[in-house]
């Protein structure tokens, strides 16, 4: 459990697994993936409705909602827009950011004041969030790890193919499509997990005041190592650029992010965190 409230677990969870799907929609273009999505988002949308009518009902003067709430429901709100803007527009790169600044407000919130009797203190949110902002990032990486490796044996099988050498291992791996796909879709998770976790490390530096260490070469060589898997996504969909050049191109990407992984040691946000 994330903040020892079944409501509200319930709506991180729901809504993280509502923003994968509406990525994968993004990039794919599969309406499973978008109707996945679109559900998840309107459970969320339903549990934020209910939680906040039975507070308005509770507190029936406005001045006497929490910060808590009226940030729900500035978070409500921003769901409820994204909602119409996938039902009537067709911007469903606008609808997934709209939606990842909703996630993390929606988070934040129920981290520094799930109760209001008992609020955590500053350092004690910063805390929280970076555990978030771990076990996201290391979801990511797992995701990248699957990419890399499904990137190495398609390398390994077109080479094998291109200079026709024959062997036993080609027969045990998959074909050239299923690895290239099997890449895409591991990236297609792993893209918004850092994504999210990004945004949680950049929350707890804001919590703390320590808007310096966003300068810090960490958190903008992580950013880095993101733009790189960006830009694999955009050679992969919309320049349709041949397989072994975007597996290549992920490969460089995973290499950018282990050097980002092995450097850590020296940097000023981790011994902050």
């Amino acid at each position: 459990m994330v903040t020892h409230n079944l409501l509200f677990d319930t709506m991180i969870y729901m809504y993280a697994l509502s923003l994968l799907f509406y990525f994968s929609d993004f990039v794919d273009a599969s309406r499973r993936a978008k109707r996945m999505g679109t559900g998840l988002l309107i459970f969320v949308w339903t549990l934020q409705t209910g939680y906040l009518l039975m507070r308005m009902v509770h507190h029936a003067d406005f001045a006497l909602l929490s910060r808590l709430e009226y940030m729900l429901f500035f978070s409500w709100l921003l769901v409820t827009v994204s909602l119409v803007a996938s039902r009537f527009f067709r911007i469903d790169l606008l609808v997934f950011f709209v939606n990842v600044i909703a996630f993390v407000l929606l988070t934040v919130n129920l981290f520094s004041n799930a109760s209001e009797e008992m609020p955590l203190a500053t350092w004690q949110l910063a805390r929280e969030l970076l555990y978030v902002h771990i076990s996201l990032v290391l979801c990511a990486y797992a995701a990248f790890t699957f990419a890399a490796i499904f990137s190495g044996m398609y390398l390994f099988l077109h080479f094998q193919l291109k200079t026709k050498n024959w062997s036993k291992t080609m027969r045990r791996l998959p074909s050239l499509e299923s690895m290239e796909l099997y890449t895409f879709r591991s990236v297609v998770i792993g893209v918004p997990l850092m994504i999210m976790s990004l945004a949680f490390a950049v929350a707890s530096l804001l919590f703390e005041g320590r808007m310096a260490f966003l300068l810090d070469w960490k958190v903008i060589s992580s950013f880095i190592a993101l733009f790189f898997y960006i830009s694999y996504v955009v050679k992969r969909t919309l320049f349709n650029q041949p397989g072994w050049r975007t597996t290549r191109w992920n490969l460089l990407s995973y290499a950018v992010l282990i050097l980002n992984l092995l450097l850590s040691s020296f940097s000023r946000f981790h011994s902050f965190s």
